[in-house]
């Protein structure tokens, strides 16, 4: 039993350090905004932020392992030196808000609704490109 113990603070843990991060990196984004903080502390958030969302990786993630290794290491660490950049009253005036904005109500509904307007979207860009694209005589 006590392996079943350790093994769920392990994974609370995890879930802790990934909320954490996440909120973070709101946070960062929040800051970047923020008149007190530095141009460079505002370009690296940027940049980090960029990274973030990106597609293009410097290890690409299909290959295995590796793959996510710069997503798992690269990332905490560019979001740990930017928060370092940030004065400490304005990081914590930004993790408040950035807690706030997580924690709005999210509506699945809406989703659902904006997923399907988007598949009907492209449904119906499909049937004009058959409808009206012109065949040639074979």
């Amino acid at each position: 039993m006590p392996s079943i113990k350790l093994s769920s603070i392990k994974i609370s843990s995890i879930k802790a350090w990934a909320r954490n991060l996440k909120r973070d990196s709101v946070a960062l984004y929040l800051a970047s905004r923020d008149p007190r903080i530095p141009w460079y502390a505002k370009a690296l958030a940027v940049a980090i932020a960029a990274y973030a969302l990106s597609p293009i990786d410097l290890i690409p993630d299909f290959i295995p392992v590796i793959g996510y290794l710069d997503d798992l290491i690269l990332l905490p660490l560019g979001i740990w030196l930017a928060i370092s950049l940030v004065p400490d009253e304005v990081m914590a005036e930004c993790r408040a808000n950035a807690s706030a904005v997580l924690q709005r109500p999210t509506s699945r509904a809406g989703m659902i609704a904006i997923i399907g307007l988007w598949i009907a979207g492209a449904l119906a860009l499909a049937w004009a490109a058959y409808a009206y694209w012109p065949r040639s005589a074979l």
